[in-house]
């Protein structure tokens, strides 16, 4: 890779919530943020829930989303790589984006090689310890038979049911500010340092927590050193991450870095 092209990482758009007003403005940055990044950028992952609630049936797919579809077709057709790791919120994904946009879709964490770094990524739903009734819930919504019973529902009935829902359950924590709970007690810190024993890595990238969170892995009883990165949201912290050379870098699109939590904060 030329040295000048950047990998740009981010996440957590939520798109359709709160409502169409939030979202349509919500949509307009992101879109903004990609048009600046196409500038330099060589590959783009998107790493889940970039829409509150996603459904494909075969013949149908969720209305709305115009501006980031058609972008993210215009950076396709440009030549810059884009990938997706399905989220929680819209881990229903099919063949729609692969076949519309060339999206390499991704249904789990992996690992990547780029620079000489090994970058671990995913989403980060059902990561680490705890959290078991998601753990079973995403089993119930993964299975083929659950999505092809959700499927015979009218497109009218299933996508209104599901999307009422998804927003129902977002407006109930839109008030709610979430805290780092500390290097001891963070799931996907936890899950990164079990993983860093086993497996070299330099950085794990993830979404879902939505908060933007750059913290080192370092400990006497690990025999590697790394690196954990969450990419926050573009409902409050409009935050995302770039690999530039040999390092990755969390960042704020409004240009203040106080937002990002860090050991010295």
């Amino acid at each position: 890779m030329a040295p000048a092209l950047k990998i740009y990482f981010l996440s957590d758009f939520h798109l359709g919530a709160p409502d169409p007003p939030c979202s349509l403005e919500r949509e307009k940055t992101i879109c903004k943020f990609l048009d600046e990044a196409r500038q330099d950028a060589t590959e783009i992952f998107l790493v889940g829930d970039l829409f509150d609630f996603w459904f494909e049936y075969k013949k149908v797919v969720p209305k709305g989303y115009t501006r980031l579809l058609g972008k993210l077709a215009e950076l396709s057709d440009q030549g810059i790589v884009l990938h997706f790791f399905v989220g929680n919120h819209d881990m229903w994904v099919r063949d729609y984006f692969s076949k519309e946009l060339n999206l390499k879709i991704y249904f789990e964490p992996t690992t990547i090689v780029r620079n000489g770094l090994r970058i671990h990524l995913g989403h980060g739903d059902g990561l680490g310890p705890g959290d078991k009734g998601y753990k079973r819930l995403k089993l119930i919504f993964r299975n083929s038979l659950c999505q092809w019973l959700f499927g015979m529902l009218p497109p009218q009935v299933g996508l209104g049911l599901a999307s009422y829902f998804s927003q129902k359950s977002r407006a109930q924590i839109a008030d709610r500010e979430e805290h780092f709970l500390g290097p001891d007690r963070e799931w996907l810190l936890q899950y990164c340092r079990g993983y860093l024993k086993t497996q070299p890595v330099d950085y794990f990238i993830f979404g879902h927590r939505h908060l933007p969170i750059d913290w080192p892995i370092s400990e006497a009883a690990l025999s590697r050193e790394a690196r954990y990165i969450n990419l926050g949201d573009w409902i409050r912290y409009n935050t995302y991450a770039v690999l530039e050379g040999t390092s990755v870098s969390l960042k704020d699109y409004r240009k203040t870095e106080s937002s990002i939590i860090r050991p010295d904060r």
